[in-house]
């Protein structure tokens, strides 16, 4: 039994969005599809094997744990684990063919001391911290770092790559930066020892932002589900691949001075008209959303009013024709209007990587 709060997801657009990503790079660079944190809520094996038939070279995604679940639901691609892995059971890196990132050195004694006990030479893209300062080798200690890595008989790096800081803000001079030091460490790392024949580091927002950082091969991940990142444009032919739907279960009115919802926030100064939505911030809907967002019934922008509860939220319907059962988009286009996730995210304050990961797990994914 399906409940009545469904989050739909065109596979066949994120096909499409991967081929117009494609068509942009022309033979510049190949694609990692990033597949992280559920396909950013989009349901990753599903997602993942759609991306494997449009053609993504390798996928990626957080963690050894996230990987396994792509082999077991039958994913043959190459897939790049990007997380720490200096306190991982690394045993799945060998078992299920995946690709670890070593950016630190505890994780390339680790991953060499592993591979050698399995007697094999095991594949690696090696990380550079050029600014991010999270996971990655800095780029200013690589002579003290990487000799022990370009030294280790088991660990065959195939790549070498960063992450951009602020790609999504046009303003910031430390992108520039970052990839000058990256430029810098490309050039020094054969001197070390380190010939890596494919380089990356563009993600969504700088692949859109600068082909000097396409490299080998480029990183997407909110592009693939048809978003541009904000604050940029693009003139890509994208589609957004995740809609969320639900249905009023009920409606009532309210008297002049009443309120609803907790805290008794929202207040009526005249008779109003609310419908009750069965979703809420369990679902993963952004309790801000109160009183600054909207949801979509009968081809109408309905506030959403008193505040968002754990299973539920209220919206104002003064004045429209509704009853219980009508659909109502949360995310997605009805009768000519729409909600993106870019709109409720600047409404909220927040990114839509953040509102796309919090659709809720009791929300059934249908694949179209």
């Amino acid at each position: 039994m399906i409940r009545p709060t469904v989050a739909r997801v065109d596979l066949e657009a994120i096909q499409s969005n991967f081929r117009a990503i494609a068509g942009f790079l022309g033979s510049r660079a190949g694609i990692v599809g990033v597949v992280k944190a559920n396909a950013y809520g989009h349901g990753a094996p599903q997602v993942a094997r759609a991306l494997e038939s449009a053609g993504a070279s390798m996928l990626a995604c957080a963690d050894i744990e996230e990987a396994i679940v792509l082999r077991e639901a039958g994913i043959r691609a190459p897939i790049l684990v990007f997380g720490a892995l200096s306190v991982s059971d690394l045993e799945g890196i060998f078992t299920h063919r995946l690709t670890p990132t070593i950016s630190t050195p505890s994780a390339a004694r680790a991953l060499q001391a592993t591979a050698a006990r399995h007697g094999v030479s095991l594949h690696c893209h090696l990380k550079i911290d050029t600014g991010m300062n999270r996971l990655g080798f800095r780029h200013d200690n690589l002579q003290r770092t990487l000799p022990d890595v370009a030294a280790s008989r088991n660990l065959q790096i195939d790549a070498v790559y960063t992450h951009f800081a602020t790609a999504d803000d046009p303003e910031h001079p430390l992108f520039p930066e970052q990839r000058e030091r990256f430029e810098r460490v490309l050039a020094a790392l054969p001197g070390l020892g380190i010939h890596a024949p494919v380089r990356h580091a563009a993600n969504s927002a700088a692949l859109l932002r600068d082909e000097r950082v396409w490299y080998d091969v480029v990183r997407p991940g909110l592009l693939l589900f048809g978003i541009v990142p904000p604050p940029l444009a693009s003139t890509l032919a994208l589609r957004p691949a995740m809609s969320l739907h639900s249905r009023i279960v009920a409606v009532k009115g309210l008297r002049t001075g009443e309120g609803t919802g907790y805290g008794f926030t929202s207040v009526a100064d005249t008779p109003r008209t609310v419908a009750i939505v069965p979703a809420g911030y369990a679902d993963g809907l952004d309790t801000r959303l109160a009183d600054r967002g909207y949801m979509i019934v009968r081809g109408r922008r309905a506030p959403v009013i008193g505040s968002v509860c754990m299973d539920m939220t209220i919206i104002d319907v003064t004045g429209m024709d509704i009853a219980p059962g009508d659909e109502v988009v949360i995310i997605g286009e009805q009768d000519g209007e729409s909600m993106g996730v870019r709109e409720m995210a600047a409404a909220v304050g927040t990114v839509p990587y953040e509102l796309l990961c919090r659709v809720g797990s009791r929300i059934q994914r249908v694949y179209e």
